[in-house]
């Protein structure tokens, strides 16, 4: 009987404090305005937070992803590269970067070459809707992903100082400049252009500034016979590269959710869940349609086309993955990996030597993304869409091809032959990853 009463007890202490918490969280008109603003700025400020180490974390995916796909002698490289590309992004957005993309930027095409952001004062207040310093950090891991999309396109034959250069440039100035446009205010924000996360602030930027280094740089020396024939050039480990992917496909629901900007109502939240279903349905339709194509076209399976279909899949939905409808999810993640089963092989006969398919993921599918932004976002117009794409396209070439020639034509961008054949964990890192294993090995 103490038992039944002691339980009756408890309930209804519970069903007390519930009810005065809902009754706390609904009654607005009782809730001093300070409190509520106090509340929403804690919320913003941890889903910057929160999003971005988990876009931070996509750095790991990037490095397991690359260092599956490349071969074992060149594997220490690309760590090293994605270690050290991490670290300039965060130096240089801090630096210059930031400023660029969002100081004074007035509908304009940059803002401003202030040097040092710097952060909100120890213990200030809650002045506006966040924390400026997790806002800094949240789209400096964004920084840090476009110029990994760089690295594993250019992969095994790139000296390590060149590529670097490239990457304070890219990081600092390129991506920061591109991005005021739409995310600062921009001219591109003033025509309408759409562009919820970055398929093609992101991705498309990467992508762009791949494909062009991958022209300017050349092909790995046999990957390409004289008869046509495309030499394949097996990655080193496949469960390393799929650890990778799963890695990515987790930061990303920081790099869509967080991008929210807000999670101080519950209509807030609300969204950011949706955005999070969204994200996950169009990866495993990219995963599912690459799947099926393969299966078509082939009769066999490659488990790199399915890693790459759900990168794909997700770099598709980037560009709004808010409005769509579950089914359009899937449909435009499906796209996705169509287009890179489809775009693999065309750069091949392009002789465009991409090694682990960035190229086709981040540019061919950002640019699929933000066409398919007009299909769920009635606010969306296609030809603002284009302009962006077409805007974004030429200024990254352009910028990119200056900066890879002025490399190539001062320091050098390729490392010789006997370098290359010999492994770039060799020649210009020092340390092999796998010792016992690389040697003699193509």
């Amino acid at each position: 009987m103490k038992i039944s009463i002691t339980k009756g007890a408890t309930l209804v202490a519970i069903s007390a404090a519930l009810a005065s918490v809902a009754t706390s969280a609904f009654a607005q008109d009782a809730t001093p305005a300070s409190v509520a603003k106090e509340t929403a700025y804690i919320f913003n400020t941890l889903l910057f937070l929160i999003g971005g180490f988990l876009v931070m974390f996509m750095a790991a995916g990037f490095a397991m992803l690359e260092a599956g796909m490349v071969r074992s002698k060149n594997v220490s490289m690309q760590c090293l590269k994605n270690i050290s590309l991490y670290s300039v992004a965060g130096i240089m957005y801090w630096l210059v970067g930031y400023n660029l993309m969002y100081t004074g930027v007035d509908g304009g095409y940059m803002g401003s070459f202030s040097f040092n952001y710097v952060f909100d004062a120890v213990g200030s207040g809650a002045d506006g809707d966040y924390s400026t310093a997790s806002d800094w950090f949240f789209q400096m891991a964004f920084v840090a992903a476009t110029a990994s999309i760089v690295s594993g396109t250019i992969a095994e034959r790139i000296k390590f100082w060149p590529f670097i250069i490239f990457t304070i440039i890219l990081t600092g100035v390129m991506y920061p400049i591109s991005g005021s446009w739409k995310w600062g205010a921009g001219f591109l924000d003033a025509a309408g252009f759409n562009d919820f996360a970055g398929s093609t602030i992101v991705h498309s930027v990467g992508g762009w500034a791949a494909l062009t280094g991958a022209i300017i740089l050349g092909a790995r020396k046999g990957k390409y016979g004289e008869d046509g024939r495309v030499v394949p050039m097996v990655g080193s480990n496949i469960p390393l590269a799929t650890l990778g992917t799963f890695i990515l496909w987790l930061g990303w629901f920081g790099f869509n959710g967080a991008s929210q900007l807000a999670m101080g109502t519950i209509g807030d939240v609300s969204d950011v869940s949706r955005i999070f279903a969204n994200t996950n349905l169009a990866a495993a339709g990219g995963v599912v349609v690459a799947l099926v194509i393969m299966q078509f076209m082939y009769g066999k399976l490659d488990v790199t086309m399915a890693l790459n279909g759900a990168l794909a899949g997700l770099v598709s939905i980037t560009a709004e993955p808010l409005t769509p409808s579950p089914f359009m999810a899937v449909l435009i993640g499906g796209v996705g990996g169509a287009i890179v089963v489809f775009t693999v092989p065309l750069l091949d006969k392009l002789k465009i030597d991409d090694v682990v398919g960035a190229i086709p993921v981040h540019l061919f599918a950002g640019i699929w993304g933000t066409i398919a932004v007009v299909l769920t976002n009635d606010g969306a117009s296609i030809g603002a869409q284009l302009y962006g794409i077409v805007a974004y396209g030429i200024f990254t070439v352009v910028f990119s091809a200056i900066v890879w020639y002025a490399l190539k034509l001062t320091i050098g961008i390729r490392v010789s032959e006997e370098e290359e054949a010999g492994g770039l964990d060799r020649s210009e890192v020092g340390v092999e990853a796998y010792p016992e294993f690389a040697f003699g090995r193509s």
